[in-house]
């Protein structure tokens, strides 16, 4: 039996990852999480303690994760700081979590030989114009704009210094953005969806026209998977579902899911820096690891996301007019 540990496993896209590895492999899954506002023991309520369990911590906590990387055998690192305006807001979290963190697991797993594989993001690559017919591909240059999106690029950065100079065993993978269940409220998706739900009237950025390529957290969790199980070390595997849609397209989706009028939102001011368009060239995944995303139709995973949303008030309510409270200060 492998024993995994799951960094931000108790996330939205890491927690995701924790049940799609216990559905697929007789792993023992640690998750180690700080369990701040975007990571809740909630979120991993139900799972089976005789294979999952969870330690409250800090990634950046060295004397915690040499001892929980000791006993382990591969590592899985999803906790970060991933939000582009608390980044915005206040940066020091960011750094913290996604360089000092990272820095920390990878002199524990360099230390004790461990298996590493480290979850990125696309935004590493800035963004492209809205008429650009090219995608992002592991050969694209990096070109961070966000407090959020640098720090990503840093990690990853060093990731590779890690495995060329110290010969660590890690994989990376960038993905587009995830949608799906137990997405905190304070993201695009979820935000929209929870303000009908509230009787609030969805509010995008801008013009609207920004476009993001959108791929089921289910997708995401079975590629890292496949990477961790088929990849090549040192190397780089981009994620994506072919999902690329406007944000008003996306919000347009989701009222007339909710049975709303596609009219029913507002533009509000944009915010600094917004990227226009990412896109993701996922072939190199596809054509040497036999990966295939499975949900490949973004409406019908918008309406179970819809309907999950739904179901489970009581998991996102409580934080709901925290979130709307900082983005009304901000005048979003």
């Amino acid at each position: 039996m492998r024993r995994s540990l799951v960094t931000g496993g108790a996330g939205f896209i890491g927690s995701n990852f924790v049940r799609h590895l216990l559905s697929m492999t007789d792993d023992s899954v640690t998750v180690l999480d700080k369990l701040t506002y975007a990571g809740s023991q909630a979120t991993v309520e139900g799972l089976d303690p005789r294979r999952v369990s969870v330690v409250r911590g800090d990634i950046a906590d060295a004397s915690l994760v040499d001892g929980l990387v000791r006993d382990h055998d591969l590592v899985v690192h999803f906790a970060a700081e991933t939000h582009n305006d608390n980044s915005l807001r206040d940066p020091a979290p960011f750094v913290h979590s996604n360089i000092v963190g990272t820095y920390t697991l990878l002199e524990a797993v360099r230390k004790h030989e461990t298996r590493f594989h480290h979850v990125s993001t696309d935004e590493v690559y800035g963004d492209l114009e809205l008429d650009d017919p090219s995608r992002f591909t592991e050969k694209t240059a990096y070109n961070p704009s966000s407090p959020y999106s640098s720090t990503k690029a840093a990690s990853d950065l060093l990731v590779r210094a890690w495995v060329r100079s110290f010969g660590v065993r890690a994989t990376i993978s960038n993905c587009s953005n995830n949608y799906g269940p137990y997405q905190h409220v304070e993201k695009f998706i979820p935000r929209q969806i929870t303000n009908v739900l509230s009787g609030r009237r969805p509010r995008l950025y801008g013009d609207g026209q920004n476009v993001r390529d959108w791929i089921h957290t289910e997708d995401h969790s079975s590629a890292v998977l496949a990477v961790i199980e088929r990849g090549e070390i040192g190397e780089t595997y981009l994620v994506g579902a072919d999902g690329e849609r406007s944000n008003i397209d996306i919000v347009r989706i989701l009222l007339r899911l909710l049975d709303q009028p596609e009219t029913s939102f507002d533009l509000v001011r944009d915010r600094v820096g917004h990227d226009r368009r990412y896109a993701i060239d996922s072939s190199r995944i596809q054509s040497e690891l036999g990966w295939t995303p499975r949900f490949v139709d973004l409406e019908a995973g918008l309406a179970d996301t819809v309907e999950w949303y739904k179901d489970h008030a009581a998991w996102w309510r409580p934080g709901k007019a925290s979130v709307e409270a900082l983005y009304g200060a901000a005048g979003q």
